[in-house]
């Protein structure tokens, strides 16, 4: 009985098309990285402030006319 390592079995063991195939998946995934990033990058940052328009609010209407204070107490 010959004394093999474990790593020696696996070695041995694996297949071409086993290699080719981890190959693909292994590019695969690497793309759909790089995709999804360029896909995330190239959108529009939305305006945080978009919604706050400046609007020209109306000054307060200040009159400088005297106030008469009446005190007609008689109801």
């Amino acid at each position: 009985m010959n004394n093999h390592t474990t790593y020696a079995l696996l070695v041995q063991s694996q297949e071409k098309g086993r290699a080719i195939m981890e190959t693909a998946v292994y590019i695969t995934c690497i793309l759909s990285v790089v995709v999804a990033i360029f896909q995330f990058a190239g959108q529009p940052t939305p305006d945080p402030f978009a919604g706050f328009d400046s609007r020209a609010q109306p000054a307060p209407v200040v009159s400088h006319h005297a106030v008469e204070t009446v005190l007609d107490t008689k109801s």
